[in-house]
């Protein structure tokens, strides 16, 4: 397998080219400091409540849950989802996946410098590995991550066994301990019921902005009856109903809470940021004095604002939104 910082591509279909940063370490030399608790996460995180009169006049509440203060660098439902990962690697290396702009590559990339575990990021896209790395992927190199490119089409087969089977082989991987796209697979989904046991009673509705679905199905397993969650995709298609089920089928045996989706906010999908959205976001910062993430966070507040304004919160409801993350860089 190519290695090294040549960015050759490898044009089998299972195949891809590697980038491996200076002095990367495939060995965890102190297995006793790979628990993630060593790095003092800030849990419960912080409520919130900012007034704001586009709902203050619809006789609406908002809470801000702040888990984008549980850690500087393993930011809101990255550390919900990754920690109980990290600990199941028991001294593995960890290999994701993510496109070029992904926040769970760099989460994972940051958490494995911070407890010394070997990382490998499978990137979506062979083209990407004879250009420079764009911000994003350059500090997942920075922080010791060894990255992997591989083509679009084996990208969307890699949860096919023979697909991920040949990635894994090119990668030079095939005893890491695998966490999907997004980081959403049963242990990741387990983790986020924290989320919703901590705002238990303090909230009508819990939104959340939703990638893979993980943090939704979490969050309403954890809270207590006669609260919903609602999740806000921020991908085109239509598909994390069905994903979401199947993550709590995994996670918990079957369905747990009240939750719905909403559809109509991902302004084009992924990494898209319109102009009129990021005005949005730049006046919620203005108006309350926080810094607005743009993929996640600040489709899930204009979807909030457009709710209130439809009059989908009756007068009374409190809601709480969940502050995933932080703007990168």
């Amino acid at each position: 397998m190519p290695t090294g910082s040549s960015g050759q591509v490898r044009p089998a279909p299972t195949g891809g080219s590697s980038r491996s940063p200076p002095g990367h370490n495939d060995r965890v030399t102190s297995p006793d400091a790979t628990d993630p608790a060593a790095l003092r996460p800030r849990l419960p995180s912080p409520v919130q409540e900012v007034v704001d009169g586009r709902f203050e006049r619809r006789g609406v509440r908002l809470l801000l849950k702040r888990d984008d203060l549980i850690h500087p660098e393993l930011i809101g439902n990255k550390w919900r989802k990754l920690a109980p990962n990290l600990a199941a690697a028991v001294g593995r290396t960890v290999v994701t996946f993510g496109g070029a702009w992904s926040n769970h590559l760099r989460a994972t990339a940051a958490a494995g410098r911070l407890l010394g575990i070997p990382t490998v990021g499978v990137v979506r896209g062979d083209e990407l590995a004879d250009r420079p790395l764009n911000p994003s992927l350059a500090r997942c190199a920075a922080d010791g991550m060894r990255l992997h490119f591989v083509d679009r089409a084996t990208y969307r087969r890699k949860t096919e066994p023979r697909t991920l089977a040949g990635i894994l082989r090119a990668a030079d991987a095939e005893e890491a301990w695998l966490v999907p796209e997004g980081g959403s697979n049963a242990e990741a989904v387990r983790g986020c019921l924290a989320l919703g046991d901590e705002l238990r009673d303090l909230a009508d509705v819990v939104a959340v902005a939703c990638g893979t679905g993980g943090t939704l199905a979490g969050l309403a397993a954890g809270l207590a009856p006669g609260q919903r969650a609602l999740g806000i995709p921020v991908l085109r298609g239509g598909f994390l109903t069905a994903d979401v089920r199947a993550s709590q089928q995994q996670a918990f045996g079957g369905p747990r809470g009240t939750w719905s989706l909403d559809d109509r906010f991902h302004w084009g999908g992924y990494a898209r940021v319109p102009d009129e959205l990021d005005g949005f976001a730049a006046d919620f910062e203005h108006r309350h004095d926080l810094p607005i993430e743009r993929l996640y966070v600040a489709k899930l507040l204009h979807a909030l604002v457009t709710l209130a304004n439809e009059g989908a919160f009756p007068r009374g409801t409190t809601i709480a939104a969940v502050i995933t993350g932080r703007p990168f860089p």
